[in-house]
């Protein structure tokens, strides 16, 4: 393509070789593929790494969300479980006024009362010695008449029918809650990114222990 403005050739006074102005006004015109490398494709280039920051960001985020609405769960368990080391402890001192308790209903006992300080580690083990303790502590009740009849007693019992429900109740919560945790981390690209960057690991959902397995196989009719 030629020159457009030909300071030797265009259309010039002959007579000299003078450079001259060329009086004349050109139009800027751009190409398409000008325009895509100049325009476009810059933000072609930084849409997508701009676009993966914010879902990365927005994946650490949902992350810590999730952290903290498991350990709010989970809290709601130690909750139930504490309350129910109280009702263990009143209904068995109660009783242990009127009759002899079981040795071993007492030791139960007697392991709570310095407080319980329960834990990710020992949740489910103080869990089964309560279901232990109250199972050992329900004949007792039934076999004397007047301590069923009695009212204090009797509210605590049904205070901790209700706290088991609730306690499975919450148990279910915090398992759906680590299956989505589990699903989450594997979702790509980001979550799946930022779970690697951080060292996330699976999480394990509530486990009956093998002793309530056995029970639950177990004849009861």
């Amino acid at each position: 393509m030629a020159n457009e403005l030909d300071e030797l050739n265009a259309n010039v006074n002959p007579a000299g070789r003078d450079v001259n102005v060329i009086e004349k006004q050109l139009p800027v015109k751009t190409t398409s593929s000008e325009v895509f490398m100049c325009v476009y494709l810059p933000w072609l280039l930084i849409l997508p790494g701009l676009i993966l920051w914010f879902m990365r960001m927005s994946a650490r985020n949902y992350f810590l969300q999730l952290q903290q609405k498991l350990q709010a769960e989970a809290s709601q368990i130690d909750n139930y479980l504490e309350q129910r080391v109280v009702i263990l402890q009143n209904v068995a001192a109660l009783v242990n006024k009127a009759v002899d308790l079981d040795k071993d209903v007492m030791k139960t006992v007697a392991a709570f009362r310095g407080g319980v300080n329960i834990s990710e580690t020992n949740r489910n083990q103080i869990a089964e010695q309560l279901n232990g303790g109250f199972a050992r502590l329900f004949p007792q009740v039934e076999a004397y008449p007047e301590l069923k009849a009695h009212a204090a007693i009797a509210d605590a019992m049904q205070q901790n029918s209700y706290l088991q429900k609730e306690i499975t109740a919450a148990r279910g919560l915090y398992n759906d809650t680590v299956m989505q945790w589990n699903s989450c981390i594997y979702e790509l690209p980001a979550r799946k990114i930022v779970a690697a960057n951080s060292g996330y690991t699976t999480r394990i959902p509530f486990t009956a222990s093998a002793e309530m397995k056995a029970q639950a196989r177990g004849v009861f009719f």
